[in-house]
């Protein structure tokens, strides 16, 4: 079937007919929507929809992230043509499942970019549509926020990061991808008491209460045992998923700005997505993929692999609620 497919199937980011289904279109060719999803602005039907944020100049480091989307994308067609792997169901098979596009916005008028990202992402929320976008550097999560707290109210937070990003900055104008969860939390979008961050291995003075799950504790203790103090922490809220690929090992994920050594195994990352099925997931992100220092594009599929997980993982509650 899937040779009969590939035999015909082409472009089908503008020539796909339905949103569900999957895709045996050649992996060499053919328009790169994330996994072959059909490119539309129109959300009429959508469940969940991809989108991308190519905005990079909120890093402290090396940039490149601005170039994130675009190779996630094209990672993602390595994917298996089968549905992902350890789930027991097909999410783009079941689900209706759109790339929404980039978000344009003018490079040169930064200050207008944190309103721009907050809207866009806000048109996503209202239209009932849960969003998993593409970084981009990891500042965008923060507008993102602001979006999703504006449609659900107060959400749960977890965070995968090498970073705390809690460094203090009271200029809420400023934009830094090192303090979107300071601002975050001290602006009352979410509330440390419902945050958790994992993979943390840099030293920060305050975390402002955040829950931390460092890197040296997952290891040590385990993925079950991570799994529980994250859903100790989120509960049944609505959820929010940021990945920041830096929250991976650099032997896994080496194109990105800050990498630092004794991160997260990918196996470490897929097990922990997969552990929390059942929870209430309102939208992801993964960001800081940098493709000029992804010199054999693994960090581009880490990152393809972590939007996929998101996928199944808020299908997972999307299928359970109409089910």
């Amino acid at each position: 079937m899937a040779l009969e497919d590939a035999k015909t199937q082409v472009d089908q980011a503008f020539t796909r007919a339905e949103a569900r289904g999957l895709s045996f279109e050649n992996t060499f060719g053919g328009a790169t929507s994330f996994l072959r999803r059909r490119y539309t602005k129109d959300l009429a039907g959508a469940q969940i929809a991809v989108t991308g944020i190519p905005f990079d100049q909120a890093v402290t480091n090396r940039p490149g992230t601005r170039f994130g989307p675009r190779a996630i994308r094209e990672a993602s067609t390595l994917q298996a043509f089968d549905a992902p792997y350890g789930w027991g169901y097909d999410p783009f098979s079941e689900l209706a499942i759109v790339d929404y596009g980039d978000m344009p916005f003018d490079y040169a008028n930064v200050p207008e970019v944190p309103g721009r990202i907050e809207a866009h992402l806000g048109a996503i929320f209202g239209a009932g549509v849960v969003p998993i976008t593409l970084g981009g550097d990891h500042f965008i999560t923060l507008p993102i926020l602001r979006a999703a707290a504006a449609a659900h109210g107060e959400i749960a937070l977890v965070q995968f990061d090498a970073h705390s990003d809690t460094w203090a900055d009271d200029d809420m104008d400023r934009i830094d991808h090192g303090t979107f969860l300071y601002k975050a939390i001290k602006s009352g979008v979410v509330r440390a008491e419902n945050t958790v961050s994992v993979g943390i291995r840099t030293d920060n003075p305050d975390t402002l209460g955040v829950t931390i799950v460092d890197a040296p504790s997952v290891h040590r203790e385990g993925v079950e045992a991570t799994l529980e103090r994250i859903r100790a922490v989120v509960g049944d809220k609505p959820c929010y998923i940021t990945f920041d690929i830096d929250g991976l090992d650099p032997a896994f994920a080496p194109g990105t700005g800050t990498p630092v050594w004794g991160g997260l195994a990918s196996w470490q990352a897929a097990e922990l997505l997969r552990g929390l099925k059942g929870i209430n997931l309102i939208g992801g992100d993964v960001v800081e993929v940098s493709p000029p220092y992804d010199p054999t594009g693994v960090t581009a599929i880490a990152g393809a692999h972590v939007a996929t997980e998101l996928i199944a993982l808020a299908g997972w509650g999307l299928r359970e609620g109409a089910a």
